[in-house]
This record gives C-alpha cells, structure tokens and sequence, in this order.
C-alpha cells in the first residue's frame, strides 16, 4: 500500500492506496462552463474477488477563486467538494460524469479515485489511485449589482436640472469585468425589455455614460451633458449624458465576456429620479419677498378659518336636524347595496343619533377623549388586559362611546346623478371631506366619487379612503390618482369573498387598459404568501407624462372577521411604508365599502408613525378624529380590538427589520454584553418570542383521545387552523390526524409542511399525507437516533420496496454528497397504479448537541432542494421534518424564508420571521443557539455577496 495527501474542507487527511486495485484512468473533461464540466474517463474491474471490487467512485476537488470585491479588496476563497460518491454502474469501459455546482473563475483540481468499504468497519475505506486533472471555470456575470443611488445634492444648471448619483461597482468573484453602462429609462414602452446599452439613444431608454471598469467614479453627475466614448467591439459609439426633462428611471449594467467571448450582463434594479417641471432660480430678495406674501395669505386664511369654525358651531346647533332626513325617508335609490351583517355588521343610513340632540358635537367629543386620554406605551399591555376582561366589557363601553360622526352632511352622494357610483347605499362621502374630481364639461356630478381625506399623524389628507371601485367609477378611480398625484394603492380585500363580489377588477391582468382618459400599463406582479405587489405605469391619454404606481393587496385577511395574529399585516404596513416615501402624496386604501379594513389600515399606519415620536398611543382619539371625516371609519368593535392587539405586538416586538448591509454591525450589537452584565441583546430578543402563549383550545385534535399516541412529545403539536388534514377513513375516529403543519414560505401559501419524525404507529399515516397532498420533497434533519435514543423511525426503504397501506416505495437511487444524503423512490398507490418520484434529502452534518459551526452546508442544501423544486417544476409544498418538527426544523424554515426575502428585497428579518413561523406551529426555532445561527448563517450568506455587506 501507498499513502497520498488528499485535501478535503481544508482539512490534510492521510489516505492509503491500494495499487492492487482498479482505477479510472485517461481522464480527460470536456463542456466546460462557468458551474461544472462533463468527465471522461475509462474504468475496467480487473479484480476476481468480489471483495476486492470496487464499490464506488469518489470525486474530490478544490479549487481557489482570487478577485477584487465590490469595495476594491483584494480576496481568495477556497471552494471544496460537494459532488460527493458517484455510484458506479455495473457496465465497464468509457464513462461519462457531469459534475455540477462548480463556482465560476476558479482553479480546480479533481481528483477521481475509487472505493471500497470494508464490511467489518463499514467507517473504513480504501482507495485505489486517483485520476487527477486541473483545469478552471469560465467567467459568468455577476450575481447582484447595486443600483444607483441618489444623493442628496441637487445640481441646477439653467432650466436643466442634474442629480448625483453614487455609482458601486461590482465584485469580479464570478470574473473580470470588461465595462460599465448608465442606462436611462424613459418610459415603459415595450422596446425597453430587449434594449442593449450600445443601441444608443431609443424611444424608450438611452445610455448615458460608458465607463471601463477601472475608471467607474464613486459619484455621477447625471445629466450634465458630457460625453463619453465607446471602445472595440463595439465601434466607438459616443454616448450623451443628456440633460434631464422628465423623470426617469436609471440603473447600471455591468458588461463582460467569457472565454467563449459570449457577453455577460447584469444589471441592477433601477431608481427613480423625480424631476421638476419647472426650475426657477431666485435671489435672497425675491425668496424673502415671496415669503413675506405667503406668510400674509397664511395669517388671512387663520383669520377666516376662526370665523367659518365659529359661524359653524352656531349653525349645527340650530340646523343640523334639517340637514338629514330621518332613517324612514332617506332619499337614497336602493339599487346599490345596503352594507349589512352579513358583510361584516348592520349599518344604518347615517341619521342624526337621538342622543345627540343638546349640547355641540364637538364639545361631546372633547369629553369623550377626556375620558379615553393616550395610553403611555409602558402601560399599554396591561391597559389591554383590562379591556379584555369579562369578555371584552370595557372594549364594548370604549367603542360604543365613539362619536359616529353622523351629523356632518353627505349632500353629493345623495344626488342622483351620483346614486350609481356608490357600492353600498349607506356608506357616503362627507361633502367636508370629499375627494373632489375635476369637472369634465360641466357634466353633473363629473366631480364625484366616493372618496374621502383622512388624516395621519401630524400629516394632513396623508390618506384617501375609498370603496372597491365599480366598473361604472373605473375612469373616476384612476383620474383621482392622477388628479391626486397618488403613487401608492392599498387594497385590504380579495375581488371575492365567500363567493360574493367584494371589488371588481379596476385594473389590467397585462399589457395596457384604458380607463376614461387613463392609460394604465401592469409592468411587474410579485405575489407572496399574504400579499402581492404590483406595480403600474399610467398616463393621461396623448401626453407623454407617465407615472409609477405601486398596488399594494393584502390577500391574508380571512373572509370572515379578524387576523388572529397581527405580524404579517404588520410586516405589510411597513412593506408599504418603504415603497411609499413618507413626504410623499396620499396613500389610496380601500377594501369593499372603504370603512372596516380600510380603517384598521389606516389607524395602524398612522399610530405606528406615532410611536417614532411620542411615548404614548391614541387609538380612540384617533379613531374619533377619522370618524369625522369618513362614516364609519373602523367599522365593528372586533376590529377595534384588533388595532390594539397590533399596536400591542408592534411594541413588543420593536423595530428588527435591517438593510442587509447593516447586519453586521446589527449582529455584533446583538450578541455586546448589556451594561457590563452576561445578559445580551440577542437573549432579549430571543426571550420576547416567548411573550406569545397558545390557548389549549387551539390544539382540539392533537389532544384528541384517539391521537394522542400520535404525537412523539406531548408539548409540541399543531395548531387547529393549520394542521394538515388527512382524508378521513370511515369508521376510524381520528383518521384525519398526523402530527404536520402547513407553513407559508416567503412568496407561496403552504409553501411548507412542518412536522415530526413519524413514529412506528404514524408511517402510514405520514406517506398518506405525501401522497395526498402532493408532496414530492422530504428534507430530514436528524439521524434516526442520536444521544441513544430514537429521533425517528426508518420510513423508507434502502434495497428493497416497502409497503404501507395502499402504498408502495421502491427505491430507485441514492447520492452521497458531502453534507447530505439524496435519495429518489418511487411513490405508488396501489389502488390506481398511479406513481410519482420522490426525492428525500437527509442532511448528516447537524451534530447531537448544539448547532453547526459553520451555515455553509445547511445553506447549501436549502439551495439544493430548492433548485430541485424549481427544476422538476413541482406544486406540492416542501416537507420538513427533524425529530420534534420544531427546532431544526424551524431553522430550515426560517433560512429558507429569511434568504429569499433579502434577494427580493434586501432587507432582513430573524425576529419578525420566527415570530411568523410560531403563530403556525408552535416552538419553531427551539433554542437560542439555532436563533443565533439563523443570524449568522445569513450572514455567511451574505459574505458570499460582497457587494450586500
């Protein structure tokens, strides 16, 4: 025997050889691209004895990637094997490999060697001389450039106006980069999908600047009128830093070539840079002139504020009765629908209320706030318990002593002319309030739509709330965004609920619609687990303006009553904040009557702003304020008790969203000492998912007599809501029953099934619950015993097939890489002879106690079995298991959601993330230590992006 070197995870290990054994040989490689490489190479069995033939062959490589980051530095990074065993075919001679997840613009060495295990120490190899060949992968574009970004300086230059821009370059960790391009996107015109930066200037976009990659400046002045010149192979093209006349969207494209001399682009995501119609300079005496008349109009229009206010008071009190018909004559055409139970509560045709006859309403709301005054936030939990007390009596008293706010007038949605625009007969616009339209030819009630201004906090008409439009107010809708200049929708229903029309579809499904005199163009939809986000451009039909408009539909609301866990609207309330700069123009919510939801939205929005400010809370102030300006506004006392809930968790949990830029800096805060005690930041954190507590009523069949056998610990079981249903056997009392619970990804609704290893008594219940919910992947983080005892039982076969039930497995192969075991059966219900492949992935690396060192390998897998996903183009969700179904299990979960959500978004979330995952299946992330690894395997996976830290 000889010994050789072999370097694996850059650890030396000593492998004897045995040179009496076969051994590939005349390795060679062709189809070489930048992620993997076909083998060729020759392998005879030359061995009699069974016991001396080789069993398998291992491929191990490593190779070393040397670039510059997206900062300038200069770095290597050392990649090893993940191929793993490749199992030997019983046929002999010329063989094939392809070998896959290489990494681009690196300098391999492979090495091909065989093996055998002996069966007295099944631990124990020996390995036949290896084949080796070096070689190194081709260039690829990079993964991620950053988009520009604006800085604050402003450049005016005549009437032209110019906006620096910081410009980043990209890491040359997939290969060098040959050029960078400023790309101009003026309009949405369809062209703009196929432009090329060396195109020149297009009716769509134009190129502004070319920079070779040595020379891209850290600051850009876009607009300025310079020019920039082109180099071989592309002709020498000029290209014109144009002034700037319009907004426009920019972004960066970085240009370069693999060895093939095949282009490789990326480009970032773009900006928007807003530019002033018009740009007037002015001097001190000019700006101080016109200061002196706005200061003089602004005092004029106080003064004749006092009066109106006081001429007001005097008026309602003496004719308000006469403004409003009583409940038995209301003019109204009862055509539109009246708002009733069965659409959330019983709405009465706003009358004066028999109460209110007396003293002002105004004065009977300052009492009434008196009454309520702001909650400090450091008593707001406890104040919340005692309004939940005796069946939520003190929230019944609180909520119905709110003014409705009935005695203002709504004299535009009486008018007949304006009957048909309203979806419900009784929810009206305020005429004080009211959204009002540009006439259009002295059309009657041209100017209407039932629409009103609400205010946020400290923020003037910083809402519009609506009702789900009509096919007949389509036209008025999207000329009130126009006329607004709103660029951010919020619409708190689906288009259906429980089968009746809540909002007709007010927008295109693709390409472009007309409404009235407005374009409306869908250019991107993103649909995630509880919401979706699209986004518009719109122009006023024959101008060349167009605009940017956010859709922003929150598709989690149940059909019927409340959330009952506010974090994913909380993590929408501020998905919408960040698309929707805060000195920006009115926010447009609505649902179907434009009161209930749309309220709730509002209030949270508002209150959240609040709570950067002040140390206190006004729900019912606020409620009341809004009240006065839209009927209705928070439609039933569930809903109001929903409110505080939310502001409840939103205290709690503080604020967890970051950049990932900023995580890092946010994880060495975390894990400092506080105030020189052993006590930190990431504990606390950690601590506070306790602060939720499930009741015992939400786990009704998992504490069912006939299932309790079922569950492998009797503290972890599924919640009511979310458990996975199994198809019920006749006769069987608790045959619906496995111990599984469905979990949302980032972007799929039960993207996932969560749930514990099956024991002896639930295998068949566990491959039912494959088959009939369509489950294709198995990911298993645990070994089948660990510390000595059972963590979960052997469920699928190894040589042979296996029978449970109606269903049979065969194996079809198995796939050792380094970090996991893959395995493929064949899924059958012996009913029908119907089958499908399932594919099993068994991650080895995750130690007995604690967690791995290192989040290299568990971010690898979930990439695999993503890949996998998305490669077999499967629509069952995921199933993940490790003993319990909660602690690994829940770190996958989270990892998976966390690591998606940063490509989408860049942002990153731990805390919000697990807190999500716990109102689906409880315990989810069971220790601080699998917590922490959370943090740090995103940041490793981060690090491999230099450009996003």
């Amino acid at each position: 025997m000889t010994a050789f070197i072999l370097s694996i995870k850059s650890t030396k290990h000593i492998v004897h050889y045995d040179n009496q054994l076969s051994q590939p040989y005349n390795m060679t490689y062709t189809d070489l691209t930048s992620t993997g490489l076909k083998l060729l190479f020759f392998f005879n069995e030359t061995n009699h004895e069974s016991h001396r033939q080789i069993q398998k062959l291992e491929v191990h490589y490593e190779g070393i990637q040397n670039y510059v980051d997206s900062l300038g530095t200069a770095r290597s990074t050392s990649h090893h094997n993940s191929a793993g065993l490749i199992t030997i075919p019983p046929t002999q001679g010329k063989r094939e490999w392809l070998v896959t997840s290489l990494v681009p613009n690196t300098h391999y060495t492979l090495n091909l060697t065989g093996t055998i295990t002996t069966s007295e120490q099944a631990a124990s190899k020996i390995y036949s001389r290896p084949a080796t060949i070096k070689f190194s992968t081709d260039y690829d574009a990079p993964t991620y450039v950053d988009r520009p970004e604006q800085d604050r300086r402003g450049v005016i230059d005549g009437n032209n106006q110019q906006v620096y821009l910081r410009l980043h370059r990209a890491s040359t960790k997939n290969g060098p980069i040959d050029r960078y391009y400023v790309v101009v996107q003026l309009n949405d015109h369809p062209s703009y999908q196929t432009y090329v930066p060396q195109a020149g200037h297009r009716e769509c976009c134009y190129t502004a600047a070319v920079f070779n990659e040595s020379e891209l400046p850290e600051m850009f002045i876009l607009g300025n009128g310079k020019e920039t010149r082109d180099w071989a192979p592309f002709s020498g093209r000029v290209y014109n830093n144009s002034p700037l006349i319009s907004t426009v969207r920019v972004k960066i494209v970085s240009w370069s070539f693999n060895r093939k001399k095949e282009n490789l682009t990326t480009s970032s995501s773009t900006v928007q840079i807003h530019v002033a119609s018009k740009l007037v300079q002015t001097s001190n005496t000019e700006t101080f002139n016109s200061l002196l008349w706005i200061f003089g109009i602004m005092f004029l229009l106080f003064v004749i504020l006092i009066i109106v206010i006081l001429f007001s008071l005097k008026f309602n009190r003496n004719k308000r009765k006469s403004l409003t018909p009583p409940p038995e004559s209301v003019p109204f055409d009862l055509t539109p629908k009246v708002l009733t139970m069965e659409m959330q509560m019983p709405i009465l045709p706003p009358t004066i209320s028999p109460a209110s006859s007396g003293e002002p309403v105004e004065i009977r709301r300052v009492q009434q706030i008196a009454t309520y005054p702001p909650i400090p936030i450091e008593e707001f939990s406890a104040n919340l318990e005692h309004l939940k007390a005796a069946d939520n009596y003190k929230f019944s008293q609180e909520y119905e002593s709110i003014d409705p706010g009935e005695q203002f007038s709504w004299e535009n949605s009486k008018l007949e002319c304006n009957k048909t625009k309203n979806r419900y007969a009784n929810v009206v616009a305020y005429d004080h309030s009211r959204v009002i339209l540009r006439r259009i030819d002295s059309i009657m009630g041209s100017d209407y739509i039932n629409a009103n201004y609400l205010d946020g906090y400290r923020k003037q008409h910083a809402y519009i709330a609506t009702q789900g439009p009509l096919p007949n107010t389509f036209a008025d809708f999207w000329r009130m965004i126009w006329e607004t200049n709103s660029t951010c929708i919020v619409m708190m229903t689906k288009l259906e609920e429980r089968n009746r029309l809540k909002c007709d579809q007010y927008w295109p499904s693709r390409g472009t619609e007309t409404y009235g005199s407005i374009q409306v163009t869908l250019t991107d939809f993103i649909e995630l687990a509880s919401y979706s986000i699209r986004t518009f451009t719109i122009a006023w039909a024959g101008h060349p303006e167009k605009r940017e408009i956010r859709h922003c539909q929150f598709t989690a609301w149940p059909d019927h009553g409340i959330l009952e866990h506010a974090t994913s609207f909380l993590m929408f309330v501020r998905r919408v904040k960040s698309l929707h700069p805060c000195d920006a123009t009115p926010i447009v919510v609505h649902c179907s009557a434009g009161v209930g939801r749309t309220g709730c939205f509002i209030v949270i929005d508002a209150l959240i702003e609040r709570l950067k400010y002040e140390k206190t809370l006004d729900i019912y102030g606020h409620v009341t304020l809004l009240r006065a300006q839209r009927n209705y506004i928070v439609q039933t006392e569930e809903q109001y008790i929903f409110i505080y809930e939310a502001m409840n968790e939103a205290i709690q949990s503080g604020q967890t969203e970051i950049s990932a830029r900023n995580l890092f800096t946010y994880l060495q805060r975390l894990l400092q000492p506080i105030d020189d005690s052993s006590l930190t930041d990431m504990e606390l954190e950690f601590k506070r998912l306790a602060n939720f507590k499930a009741q015992p009523s939400k786990f009704i069949s998992a504490n069912n007599p006939s299932n309790k056998f079922k569950n492998r610990l009797v503290n972890i079981l599924p919640y009511e809501n979310t458990r996975v249903c199994l198809s019920p056997i006749r006769g069987i009392d608790g045959s619906d029953y496995i111990n599984a619970s469905y979990i949302d990804g980032y972007r799929l609704k039960n993207g996932y099934i969560a749930t514990q290893g099956p024991l002896d008594e639930t295998v068949e219940d566990f491959w039912r619950m494959i088959w009939e919910h369509n489950v294709t992947i198995i990911v298993m983080l645990t070994k089948l015993k660990e510390m000595g005892r059972e963590k979960c039982a052997q469920y699928w076969p190894v040589d042979r097939s296996m029978r449970y039930g109606y269903f049979i497995i065969d194996p079809l192969g198995e796939y050792h890489m380094s970090q996991y075991l893959l395995s493929e059966f064949k899924l059958t219900d012996s009913r029908d002879g119907q089958c499908r492949t399932i594919r099993h992935f068994l991650y080895t690396e995750w130690p007995e106690q604690g967690v791995p060192k290192a989040g290299e390998g568990f971010i690898d897998i979930i990439g695999q079995v993503h890949k996998t996903k998305e490669g077999f183009g499967q629509d069952g969700p995921i199933v993940v298991h490790c003993s319990a179904g909660v602690g690994r299990t829940g770190v996958f979960l989270t990892l998976s959601i966390v690591l998606e959500r940063v490509r989408y978004e860049g942002v990153i979330d731990v805390f919000q993330t697990v807190k999500l995952l716990r109102t689906q299946r409880p315990a989810l992330v069971q220790t601080e230590d699998q917590y922490q690894f959370c943090y740090r395997s995103a940041l490793e996976y981060l690090s491999s992006f230099d450009n996003l830290i």
